[in-house]
């Protein structure tokens, strides 16, 4: 199953909240926070759930302030295995 991110621009104080309301919703998708300065974070949804997932976040952009964002410049492919502390595939090369 595909994977998609949805990055979102919120408030500091909210990102709690939003991961939250997020996680509530069984299997919805996961929330992560990219750029704590910033206030960028991603919901990372399975195919199935991407409509349910824009919904949710139509109704929190109703209450809280979030708008969509580009995927932050030099965040790498494997950037949620590192998050995570999983070596990406360039880890096993050898220099």
């Amino acid at each position: 199953m595909d994977v998609h991110e949805i990055y979102l621009q919120v408030r500091r104080p909210d990102i709690a909240y939003i991961k939250f309301i997020v996680e509530s919703y069984e299997l919805l998708g996961i929330i992560r926070t990219v750029d704590p300065e910033k206030a960028v974070i991603v919901l990372l949804v399975l195919e199935d759930s991407r409509q349910l997932a824009r919904e949710v976040l139509a109704a929190l952009a109703d209450e809280v302030g979030l708008e969509e964002a580009p995927r932050p410049a030099g965040l790498g492919d494997d950037w949620l295995l590192g998050e995570l502390g999983i070596p990406g595939p360039e880890a096993g090369q050898e220099s």
